[in-house]
């Protein structure tokens, strides 16, 4: 009696990127090595001329490392043609200082001149005064707070904004860029408790802009980074570009709490949205990196 043969199980596309994804990151930069050596071409090169449209942004910015990923769409968003202040913005007030440290080095190796001189081309007032700053002053990155200092800085806010007329923009920016993110976050509970007011509402009556953004952007991320980035994905589908740099970006980082986030706040799952969103490989794709559950 003949054996019976049976066909080869056809290709599954999505068990495809999620093996993608899990081999990628363990050794992205080998993988890349070893493509190049093999074939005398750049995996980037082969992506680019194999896929289209926004999955071809989505996994040319994904193969790169965390601190490439954020190098690249900084120098896009700090790039005449392709301007995008606020995509800029925040990408540089949602990172830690050590992650800040390692994408200024990236930025300056993959594209020859330093970030600082992209960020003070391109913008200004106020805006630029804190984003320089942000990424110049290395800050502490642990838990610890002192009560005294978190209630001199609220007192200083009070006396710059809501107590005088006219904004003292200086002192804002001293606290928001000299302080760590757990004591910012006291900062903010303490302003609330003394001032029965809370900080971010200050923000938004006293400053406006890039600078509000920006302000409101490091604030919110030191309370809470995955809901600031479940915020930011709210009404996805008519953006693009914000999607890939969030998903992509973070998820190696904290996509588990950003998708638990977004349940609680929008109540529906983070996937099932871009699933409504989005169509095709790329959408194959961004759920992928998202991965299951809520």
């Amino acid at each position: 009696m003949a054996s019976l043969t049976l066909p080869p199980a056809p290709p599954n596309p999505r068990q495809d990127a999620i093996d993608l994804q899990k081999a990628f990151k363990v050794q992205r930069g080998l993988i890349q090595q070893e493509y190049r050596a093999m074939y005398h071409e750049e995996l980037s090169h082969r992506i680019s001329s194999e896929l289209n449209g926004n999955h071809k942004k989505a996994m040319l910015l994904w193969i790169l490392d965390p601190a490439g990923r954020d190098a690249t769409v900084l120098r896009e968003a700090l790039s005449v043609d392709t301007m995008d202040l606020r995509a800029a913005t925040d990408i540089i007030c949602s990172r830690t200082p050590s992650q800040l440290q390692i994408m200024k080095q990236t930025y300056y190796a993959r594209f020859g001149t330093y970030l600082e001189h992209d960020i003070g081309h391109h913008t200004s007032g106020d805006h630029q005064k804190l984003l320089l700053a942000y990424v110049g002053i290395p800050r502490y990155e642990g838990p610890e707070v002192d009560p005294t200092i978190v209630t001199h800085d609220a007192k200083d806010l009070y006396k710059a904004g809501e107590k005088r007329l006219g904004t003292d923009e200086k002192t804002f920016i001293r606290v928001f860029t000299e302080r760590s993110w757990a004591h910012l976050a006291s900062v903010s509970s303490a302003y609330h408790h003394m001032y029965d007011r809370k900080l971010e509402k200050v923000i938004k009556s006293e400053t406006s802009g890039n600078f509000e953004f920006a302000l409101l952007a490091i604030l919110r991320c030191a309370e809470n980074p995955a809901k600031y980035f479940a915020k930011a994905m709210k009404g996805l589908g008519t953006d693009d570009k914000t999607l890939i740099r969030v998903v992509v970006t973070r998820t190696e980082i904290d996509m588990q709490y950003i998708k638990a986030e977004y349940f609680k706040k929008y109540k529906k799952p983070l996937a099932e949205a871009i699933h409504s969103e989005t169509s095709g490989n790329y959408r194959t794709f961004l759920l992928s990196l998202v991965g299951p559950g809520h």
